[in-house]
């Protein structure tokens, strides 16, 4: 095993649970101006005494729960305080970022469980502080080798089933990725054994974690597809109820799991008898012989095999790059579109000076230019995007070809129709119609930051909101939901789609976590859930402390609008009330209500080894963010 030393930061978003103030998501979507990547470090500094103080009294003893800290010696940002504690006594015991992601991760796997696991999959971005480099690490779900462009299409019909009768099946599996990447991670960059890495979730599973009302409300609203399963109600509707808010929730199963894992390595998941048990599971669905009233499918098999399990390879693309106002921004590449996304929308945005427009002209420009980058990501960008035309979604050319359609004085009519990145750029070419794919739903994210200088940002997924809805019998583990992240017909009309199934293939993704380096240092990390949302609040945040002065966490807890080339914009509450929402909708911007989007995590580096960890403070309940001094 290679070690490695180094600053390591990982962010890994699943749910939010820290109590905070409701007013710091209820305020003004845009307060204050400062430099594209100077002004908002003292504000942070200053918003996080209080919990930088707490954290340092809390170095001897429990972290205690919040959502901000400033300290030394590293940091973690999850949305559970069991995970963040797992990862944050890794970093006090001398491991790095990468081992304490990897403990964090896995304990989100048992207290998070509907939103990871190590039946689903994900995505690492990593910074070396020895190279300075960014490296990536795909660990995506992959379709089974039988699948094919009709995985979707009942043959009865020639219709696509409709979203939940293919996602409540064992159509929707894709051949997990979480835990063979977290043993590339450890292999690559960390210090530890998986074994080792493994044992503060395995406590946890074992001892058992209080319930909060973000899991019994998850838990409520699968109860209808959670019902269908005898091993997923046996776990999560003892007594047909969902666990009680206070009570203790323990996996005995899940604990036994990961202890094999432990024994045994991934040959035990990816060779043995857990992965056995996946395929027995996929094929085999446990129905109930009693199932939920009102289902309306038959549950469906997949047809997953052991060979697909065998053959699974965790990829190493090169990350995404863009510069902006003179940072690096690293994001995931294919199967992922947020880093192309994310990528080609600050492009846009760099042609406009942001720091010298109103909150309202910068918010409008913010929306336009995610309308025009989604339009070219649902176009363009699939598992088999060649790298040369990702490239050139990348392009300063052609972000200067797309950022002239975008009209100060009035929203273009959504959808907007997608660029030709050729190459040769210049004019300003029609937008309009087009067309909108995706499934995605839900994820998770996690920061961490070790005292070496690396950096790790990670996201991972089961799909849905309790993924398939299926536990693996005597395993205590969900099943993922991920090839509905496939467009189950075409959408592009007479175009190609490039995310429609086939073979080995692997789904389209909006996940996004992203590095950003200044002067080759790491200056900020930061990711999120939300499914196509991912995006968008990955984007936002980049606006609000880059260009809208605002601090790291003031950028999390701001009001959230989604524009991903629909008719129209996906906003939370408090943004369609502020002032500047009722502006963008004077210039034409219509708003659908959400009660909230995404969930994320991120560090920001204060300078000589101070670090600013934050999470959400109120959002899915709150965020745990904490230092080790």
């Amino acid at each position: 095993m290679r070690k490695r030393r180094g600053f390591s930061l990982v962010t890994l978003t699943v749910c939010a649970l820290v109590a905070a103030p409701t007013a710091a998501v209820a305020g003004p979507a845009v307060t204050g101006r400062a430099g594209a990547a100077g002004g908002g470090a003292a504000n942070a500094t200053r918003a996080g005494t209080a919990g930088a103080a707490r954290a340092d009294r809390a170095a001897t003893g429990a972290v205690q729960k919040q959502a901000t800290a400033v300290g030394h010696g590293g940091a973690v940002a999850t949305v559970d305080l069991d995970a963040t504690r797992s990862g944050l006594e890794v970093l006090r015991r001398g491991g790095n970022a990468v081992d304490a992601a990897v403990a964090a991760a896995a304990t989100l796997g048992v207290t998070e469980p509907f939103s990871s696991g190590i039946g689903g999959g994900g995505f690492f971005v990593y910074y070396d502080a020895r190279s300075h480099r960014v490296s990536t690490l795909d660990g995506r779900e992959a379709a089974p080798a039988t699948a094919t462009d009709k995985l979707f299409v009942d043959p009865a019909t020639g219709k696509a089933y409709s979203f939940n009768e293919a996602r409540v099946s064992g159509l929707s599996v894709g051949t997990p990725g979480t835990l063979a990447t977290w043993q590339e991670a450890l292999r690559r960059w960390g210090t530890r054994s998986l074994g080792r890495s493994l044992q503060p979730a395995i406590g946890v599973a074992s001892r058992g974690f209080t319930v909060d009302e973000t899991f019994r409300s998850q838990v409520a609203d699968n109860a209808a597809d959670f019902g269908q399963f005898t091993s997923t109600r046996a776990l999560y509707l003892p007594g047909g109820q969902p666990p009680a808010v206070g009570s203790t929730f323990r996996n005995p199963d899940l604990a036994r799991t990961y202890a094999e894992i432990a024994r045994r390595g991934t040959d035990a998941f990816y060779r043995g008898d857990i992965g056995r048990d996946v395929v027995r599971t996929v094929q085999h669905p446990p129905v109930a012989a009693d199932p939920a009233p009102g289902w309306a499918y038959p549950i469906r098999p997949g047809a997953l095999t052991a060979r697909d399990l065998a053959d699974y390879r965790v990829r190493r693309p090169a990350p995404t790059h863009v510069d902006y106002r003179g940072l690096d921004v690293y994001g995931m590449a294919t199967p992922s579109s947020g880093g192309s996304t994310v990528g080609e929308a600050l492009n846009i945005l760099e042609r406009s000076d942001l720091r010298h427009l109103d909150a309202t002209q910068a918010l409008h420009r913010y929306l336009e230019a995610s309308a025009l980058a989604f339009a070219d990501r649902n176009r363009y960008v699939g598992d088999d995007t060649p790298r040369p035309l990702l490239n050139q979604l990348l392009s300063d050319g052609f972000a200067g070809e797309r950022a002239c359609a975008i009209d100060p004085t009035r929203a273009l009519p959504k959808p907007v129709a997608p660029g030709v990145p050729d190459g040769s750029y210049g004019g300003c070419p029609t937008v309009s119609g087009g067309a909108f794919g995706g499934n995605e739903q839900h994820t998770t994210n996690l920061t961490v930051a070790d005292r070496w200088g690396n950096v790790v940002e990670c996201t991972l997924t089961i799909e849905q909101t309790g993924g398939n809805a299926m536990v693996v019998p005597g395993r205590g583990f969900l099943l993922n939901n991920e090839l509905t992240d496939f467009n189950f017909t075409p959408t592009q009309g007479d175009a190609p789609d490039p995310n429609l199934p086939g073979p080995g293939k692997r789904p389209r993704s909006s996940i996004s976590p992203t590095i950003v380096l200044r002067d080759g240092r790491p200056f900020l990390a930061v990711g999120s859930p939300g499914g196509s949302t991912i995006i968008t609040t990955v984007l936002q945040i980049l606006l609000g402390r880059l260009d809208l002065g605002l601090d790291l966490p003031a950028a999390i807890a701001a009001p959230r609008a989604s524009q991903r080339n629909t008719a129209t914009v996906s906003a939370e509450p408090a943004f369609i009330d502020s002032a500047q929402g009722r502006a963008l909708a004077a210039l034409g911007h219509a708003f659908t209500s959400t009660p909230e989007i995404g969930a994320a995590t991120g560090i920001e580096f204060l300078g000589h080894g101070r670090l600013l960890a934050a999470a959400e403070p109120v959002r899915r309940g709150g965020g745990s963010a904490a230092v080790v001094r």
